[in-house]
């Protein structure tokens, strides 16, 4: 997955506790006015003409649709887990529950945003705003309090339907699964930006299908309408005032707005709330694999033509894949007869397939093709499935200096074999490998993050039982002028890594 620069911050957008405004003081007079000298004239602004296509102004749609949302004031449990595993963030993504120097015994509080989607008080909000509630208030745009309760969230989409306890029949606005916003269309986002009721702010669509800026089965809108701390949970709106995203995250150095921003669309959306509104949970196909995206290293590396599909790194045990007979390092093409484009595409095709249903995989396996069918479960919670995946392994200790059981590769690498210590360290099966000791510095795996204390299992399919044998395939590679793919297990657990061997 691509990282953003390390100066650069995903924000989840919502408030902890208060908010400070300042104002500021400048050339204002004492009245609040500048005062204009005796016989002055007062300069008249030309009339400047909006853009074509541009409305002349929002106002009339900000009217109509503003009473539908709310802002969202949660107390947290005192012990509640504020660090969500909201899967793909880059990092430095951090959430603002907890204001600095918060002692960690009280309730914390935030702010968010929501809107109701039908006249009898369901409201739409982030999973991430009313996590680990201990009481939810709604503050309405006609002044009312009314308190909340949660009737389903789901973590994986960050979305969550809460319903108003008592109060009557209230405005609503719908979800357009249909809409199918384009780039550069008007957009208008209403919510609560550091604690300011009611803020309305507009933009244009700037990118769709972002995919990298928090769930595997969400591909988010990027919007530049400022949204801030506290527009968490709020909606998105096109220009006929229907809800086309549900704002989620900020892009930014600072914290505050910089112009990117990002809101889960409506289609996805709506397909969650649904679910939530029937069962207050969402249900999801499960193959039980952990894939990491092919790129064109790993892909040569197996003899494909380009880097469509999705590599296995890992098989959780006793799964459908596992009962179907996949396997690591398996390469899987299609599902059902159609292309897949990446690790993503098929996360998001696995998860919307129902349970119980039988797809047809069509897998690459030791550069040969074949079909494996597999019953399709119904995906665990994110808790069982962490539990599943192999947990991150210490380092190993560097070598003062190289003794005769260690050895420097031809890939840059100081090495040693593996020992009975480290297969309790790493918890691995294997038999044979070669435990990584050091990397040299701005090499080919060193780019790819290989790290001292890693264990080379494989190399091309074949375990690694000692130097010779890895030398070995290093040589057979290079001198067919291609990637080496090697399996690695280590403290990011199990992954394939093409190594170059064009070096000397």
């Amino acid at each position: 997955m691509s990282e953003s620069p390390n100066a650069q911050f995903v924000k989840r957008v919502f408030v902890a506790g208060g908010a400070s405004l300042a104002i500021l003081a400048g050339a204002i007079g004492a009245h609040g006015f500048i005062p204009r000298e005796a016989g002055a004239q007062e300069i008249q602004a030309p009339a400047i003409a909006a853009p074509g296509g541009a409305p002349g102004s929002f106002a009339d749609l900000i009217e109509r649709v503003r009473p539908a949302v709310v802002s969202i004031q949660v107390r947290q449990r005192p012990s509640a887990q504020r660090a969500p595993s909201f899967d793909g963030l880059p990092p430095g993504f951090e959430d603002y529950f907890r204001g600095p120097g918060r002692n960690p015994n009280e309730s914390p509080t935030a702010l968010g945003s929501g809107f109701f989607i039908n006249q009898d008080g369901t409201l739409v909000t982030n999973n991430h705003v009313v996590e680990g509630a201990e009481q939810i208030t709604v503050h309405l745009s006609d002044g009312r309090e009314l308190r909340a309760e949660v009737i389903g969230a789901d973590e994986p989409t960050d979305l969550a339907v809460l319903r108003v306890q008592g109060g009557g029949r209230f405005p609503y606005v719908s979800l357009d699964p249909q809409a199918n916003p384009r780039v550069g269309d008007w957009v208008v986002a209403v919510g609560n930006p550091f604690g300011l009721d009611g803020t309305a702010t507009a933009g244009i669509i700037s990118a769709t299908g972002r995919r990298d800026f928090g769930s595997s089965y969400v591909d988010f809108l990027q919007i530049d309408a400022p949204i801030n701390r506290g527009n968490s949970g709020g909606p998105t709106f096109d220009l006929r005032g229907r809800v086309i995203g549900v704002n989620s995250a900020i892009f930014s150095p600072t914290g505050g707005n910089v112009g990117i921003g990002f809101a889960i669309p409506a289609d996805t959306a709506a397909r969650v709330i649904d679910q939530l509104m029937e069962s207050g949970r969402v249900s999801r196909g499960w193959l039980g694999v952990t894939v990491q995206p092919l790129d064109l290293d790993i892909a040569r590396s197996l003899g494909l033509n380009d880097d469509d599909g999705a590599l296995v790194a890992a098989v959780v045990p006793e799964s459908p894949a596992a009962r179907a007979g996949l396997q690591q390092g398996d390469v899987i093409l299609t599902m059902d007869g159609q292309r897949i484009e990446d690790s993503r595409h098929l996360t998001q095709r696995i998860g919307s397939t129902g349970v119980g249903a039988s797809i047809r995989l069509g897998i690459q396996r030791n550069r040969r093709p074949m079909n494996i069918n597999v019953r399709i479960a119904e995906r665990p919670s994110e808790e069982v499935v962490a539990n599943a995946l192999p947990r991150p392994a210490p380092p190993a200790a560097a070598p003062e200096s190289m003794t005769p059981e260690m050895a420097q590769s031809a890939l840059g690498l100081a090495v040693r074999p593996l020992t009975d210590q480290d297969r309790t360290r790493l918890s691995l099966q294997s038999a044979s490998g070669l435990v990584v000791l050091s990397v040299t510095p701005n090499s080919d795996l060193a780019r790819k993050r290989v790290q001292p204390g890693d264990v080379i299992v494989e190399a091309d399919g074949q375990s690694v039982r000692d130097l010779a044998q890895f030398e070995a395939a290093v040589t057979e590679a290079r001198r067919e002028g291609r990637p080496l793919l090697l399996r690695i297990e280590g403290r990011g657990g199990g992954r394939f890594i093409a190594a170059d061997t064009s070096g000397g």
